[in-house]
């Protein structure tokens, strides 16, 4: 699979199918690499990319810090993830697109269409993630990690990071930056080297501006409800995806449409069709 560098990080990507293009920001949370979309849970269940490719232009990509995309240690934002997004349209020469966004890759998608309405045709979310639940479960997840640097160092999280192939939403004692850590030794070493007050200071930070509330992230209601963008909503029903963060997105929404199904419904007979003919829609009124 190509890479390619924006904004100084590498960015592996696959484009599958023929058509207007679409940009999938991939589930799987802090572990969102392209082959989720095919290999996890119910993406697996639904086939998507059976069907989309053969009417669309498919844009899949690692996201950063994650698979074989490369990554820096700072105060990541949905900003950071929106501008590789961005980045990779710009440098495949796509002015214009679709967002198709699943789990926690709904948030960005919202932070793109905020930050950059004249490029966005539609929305997809797909379980997009939220709920008191969410919240709570993630932020443990930043705390388990700040308590083994503590007691380890960073150092010590190189080593673990090095002992096993899984990823922060595995074992939150690696950190965000694991799969970066091993790709690269010399990445290893600067890691090591940050102070243990300007790594707490980071991670704090990335707990208030990716997990800040209690229902669906990503951007403020007020930006939502200002977007003149045709959406489509579909509801999870879990602790990671409360239905009340779809619900909210509908609220905020003004052009959306919410899919009332139940998730154990879902499958490969109706969401490729019904992702189709929502696509199919928009683009025949551009």
């Amino acid at each position: 699979m190509p890479i390619t560098r924006i904004d100084g990080i590498s960015t592996r990507y696959e484009i599958i199918g023929s058509g207007q293009p679409v940009l999938f920001f991939s589930p799987g949370g802090f572990d969102a690499t392209l082959d989720k979309w095919s290999t996890l849970g119910v993406y697996e269940r639904i086939r998507m990319l059976e069907y989309l490719p053969q009417h669309y232009q498919c844009i899949l990509f690692d996201r950063r810090e994650t698979g074989l995309s490369g990554g820096r240690v700072e105060k990541l934002s949905w900003d950071h993830y929106v501008n590789q997004g961005k980045g990779l349209l710009d440098y495949l020469g796509f002015e214009r697109t679709h967002l198709i966004g699943g789990c926690m890759g709904c948030c960005p998608v919202m932070a793109f269409a905020v930050k950059h309405p004249e490029t966005v045709l539609s929305m997809t979310l797909f379980w997009p993630v939220g709920g008191p639940h969410y919240r709570i479960r993630a932020r443990e997840r930043f705390e388990t990690h700040l308590a083994f640097v503590v007691k380890e160092g960073l150092e010590g999280v190189v080593n673990l990071v090095n002992e096993t192939n899984v990823g922060f939403g595995k074992d939150p004692r690696i950190g965000p930056w694991a799969s970066v850590i091993r790709q690269s030794k010399k990445f290893a070493a600067s890691y090591s080297d940050i102070s243990l007050e300007e790594y707490k200071l980071i991670i704090e930070g990335i707990q208030h501006s990716l997990i800040d509330r209690d229902t669906a992230p990503g951007a403020e209601p007020e930006d939502l409800l200002n977007l003149d963008i045709s959406t489509l909503i579909i509801p999870g029903k879990d602790l990671a995806h409360a239905t009340s963060a779809a619900r909210y997105l509908h609220e905020c929404l003004p052009l959306s449409q919410y899919w009332d199904i139940a998730p154990d419904l879902l499958s490969e007979k109706n969401v490729p069709t019904r992702i189709l003919n929502f696509l199919n829609d928009v683009s025949d009124k551009t």
